[in-house]
């Protein structure tokens, strides 16, 4: 048995203009898709996990501000995500006949139902 599936890059390109396409092309070809941010299982993707975007941007907001206000940016500590969530489509689940155990669910940060 072969098992296929989708698994983007996370970059600037996929993640803006073309994520419903992703989406829509891997759910046209039945193919389940694991995604590096929320907004693709919104747009149709079969589950997502990464870095919550908005705790990241909001963190590199107050960085812009310690720059504005002086700081220097070799001073300033590098910062990696805190906060991972999990985004599991329920929808495109049982369009693809792709059974989601309940374990799993039970540890997503929401499912769309």
């Amino acid at each position: 048995m072969t098992s296929i599936g989708v698994i983007p890059f996370a970059d600037a390109l996929s993640a803006t203009s073309l994520v419903r396409e992703i989406a829509e092309l891997a759910a046209r070809a039945r193919l389940p898709g694991i995604y590096p941010a929320d907004f693709y299982a919104t747009r149709g993707g079969l589950m997502s996990y990464g870095p919550n975007l908005g705790e990241t941007f909001g963190r590199a907001a107050e960085y812009v501000d310690k720059f504005l206000a002086g700081a220097k940016p070799a001073d300033l500590p590098i910062q990696q995500p805190k906060t991972f969530e999990l985004v599991i489509n329920a929808k495109t689940a049982r369009s693809l006949g792709v059974v989601i155990p309940s374990s799993l669910q039970l540890q997503a940060h929401s499912v769309i139902e």
